[in-house]
């Protein structure tokens, strides 16, 4: 037991570690997916939750807006009496604080905790939702009391990555020292001048019991070149382009942003920033003092037809390509302000997520269809410098902690994998020592020892529109359905009760029947009457059923697509 005296205890920088079931660890994101990063730490009765994060949706997913980590198993804990003590975010992109105006109202009030530009971010979600939330500044290095909990204190280390004031943060906690290390590089020269602080850093070592991770960087081999490589490259693009240069990146990407703006001023060049989210980012980022927006430079985007194109460099939202985006009415000739010509140029400074190629690709493809002249960096690399460290990198920070134990996170299957392999073996590690458990595997340390002690069955929650998880897999079916091969409405007309079967209609949409069109409407027809004839006495609703599955069965054979069927009975 703890003990009486242990609250007191909390005001130092340790705590004893005699609490007798040690930590529970469940990662909902974050684990064998690169993105909807959330983790549960649990003590006894509290929780501490790092990260709420969304995550996108695959290409077989159509209609989708985002993904939500599943929080059923929380929910489950909180209802057997945990409670939460608090959140910290780690920083501020989406895949870490974008889940938050869509879970918070499922749960308790409780604070959260960030860096300053990570906390402007996340307030700017909440507010999207009409939210509020407690939400409190931490600076770096700066120990804080979770909430009002008896076995949480934290602190947080200045890591590099693609958005500023991105952190580190251990945990002291009466059952061990954790290291929660989400998205880094281990960048010498970054655009803000504040290198990752490897001095504070390495005096963790060996002080560390379970390090989490970011294993995304591993399959290079070469550490990543630095952030401000990218501004020289974008520059040189400015100086040959004629008309109008157009820049997607990640709306949070403020180093890179600044990088532009930099050259745009040097070049005499006015910004331009179109998409809400870039919009947001820059005016949260400026008046947080983390982007420097020379006097004048900016023009709004109603007054972009004031100046000439060459006059103008445009950076706007949508570099992963998604529906509906900024970026993407532009492309498709459809935005009320940007329209792209033979003079422009269109960089991608972004690259893919993966699972999201689909969409980011095909953004490209109509660009280069339309004649647009459009870099990316598959064929331009320094148009783009990851934000996830490389093996040397991860190699660095393990050997600088040393932790008991090591687990790999926000990659995919394949990067915790190779990061076992590439990384932590050769630094000696046994592979009871490095921990990749499977998707829904809750783990408890105690005593140096770690095991499984609960399975739950994780589904990311579907976000459509304003909906919430209500898009199941027969709905998701019956939309590829649609968009593949369209839509046939058979329409049955019944008058006092009786079918009229020399009346029945045909209706169809995105259904491209080609010269055997009449062929196809009767065969329908045909089908639909004898169904009738078979079925004679029965309920409609049984026959109108019965129609669509001898239809669904019999179409493929006839015209080798399966359009979505729908029988209706109207009344006439």
């Amino acid at each position: 037991m703890l003990k009486k005296d242990l609250k007191k205890e909390m005001l130092h920088q340790s705590l004893p570690r005699d609490y007798q079931v040690g930590l529970n660890l469940l990662p909902l994101g974050g684990m064998g997916k690169v993105t909807q990063n959330m983790f549960l730490y649990e003590i006894a009765d509290e929780i501490l939750i790092i990260d709420m994060g969304i995550g996108f949706p695959d290409s077989y997913m159509p209609g989708v807006d985002v993904l939500i980590p599943d929080i059923k198993p929380l929910l489950k804990k909180l209802k057997a009496g945990k409670r939460i003590v608090g959140m910290i975010l780690t920083h501020g992109h989406d895949d870490h604080v974008g889940a938050l105006g869509y879970i918070l109202p499922h749960l308790p009030e409780f604070p959260i905790y960030g860096s300053a530009l990570t906390i402007g971010f996340a307030a700017e979600k909440l507010k999207e939702f009409k939210l509020k939330a407690r939400m409190q500044v931490v600076g770096e290095k700066e120990e804080f009391l979770v909430g009002d909990s008896k076995h949480f204190r934290a602190v947080g280390y200045h890591v590099t990555h693609s958005i500023p004031d991105t952190r580190h943060y251990l945990l002291k906690t009466s059952a061990g020292t954790f290291y929660h290390g989400t998205d880094f590089k281990l960048d010498s020269t970054p655009v803000d001048l504040k290198p990752t602080d490897l001095e504070s850093i390495s005096q963790l070592k060996g002080k560390v019991d379970l390090m989490l991770m970011d294993c995304l960087g591993v399959e290079k081999d070469e550490p990543i070149p630095s952030e401000s490589t990218v501004g020289p490259e974008i520059e040189r693009i400015m100086q040959q382009t004629k008309g109008k240069l157009v820049v997607t990146l990640m709306s949070s990407h403020i180093h890179r942003i600044q990088q532009v703006v930099d050259a745009a001023e040097r070049h005499g060049r006015k910004v331009v920033f179109v998409g809400r989210s870039v919009e947001k980012n820059v005016r949260v980022a400026q008046e947080l003092g983390e982007l420097i927006l020379p006097k004048g430079i900016m023009v709004s985007k109603k007054k972009i037809d004031d100046y000439k194109d060459s006059q103008l460099v445009i950076i706007i939202a949508g570099s992963q390509g998604q529906e509906g985006s900024s970026l993407m009415r532009a492309v498709f000739g459809e935005h009320h302000v940007v329209h792209l010509g033979p003079q422009d140029t269109v960089v991608f400074s972004a690259s893919v997520i993966p699972g999201n190629e689909y969409n980011y690709y095909g953004a490209i493809d109509e660009l280069a269809r339309n004649k647009i002249y459009v870099l990316y960096p598959a064929i331009n690399p320094k148009l783009h410098r990851s934000g996830h460290g490389s093996q040397p990198e991860q190699i660095k920070l393990l050997e600088l902690i040393k932790p008991r134990f090591v687990m790999p996170i926000g990659g995919a299957d394949r990067h915790r994998e190779k990061f076992a392999e590439l990384v932590a073996r050769p630094l000696g590690y046994k592979d009871k020592q490095i921990l990749l458990p499977s998707p829904g595997e809750e783990l408890n340390y105690f005593n140096d020892r770690v095991k499984v002690v609960s399975v739950s069955t994780l589904k990311p929650q579907i976000v459509d529109g304003l909906g919430i998880g209500d898009v199941g897999p027969a709905v998701l079916s019956d939309r590829r359905s649609l968009s593949q091969a369209g839509i046939v409405v058979v329409v049955l007309p019944r008058r006092d009760g009786q079918i009229l079967k020399d009346k029945i209609e045909v209706i169809s949409r995105g259904f491209v029947f080609m010269k055997e069109a009449g062929e196809v409407v009767d065969f329908i027809i045909s089908e639909a009457v004898q169904v009738l004839a078979e079925n004679e006495g029965k309920k409609h609703d049984e026959i109108r059923r019965r129609i669509e599955k001898r239809l669904a069965r019999k179409l493929y054979k006839v015209i080798k697509r399966e359009p979505m069927i729908v029988v209706s009975l109207i009344d006439v």
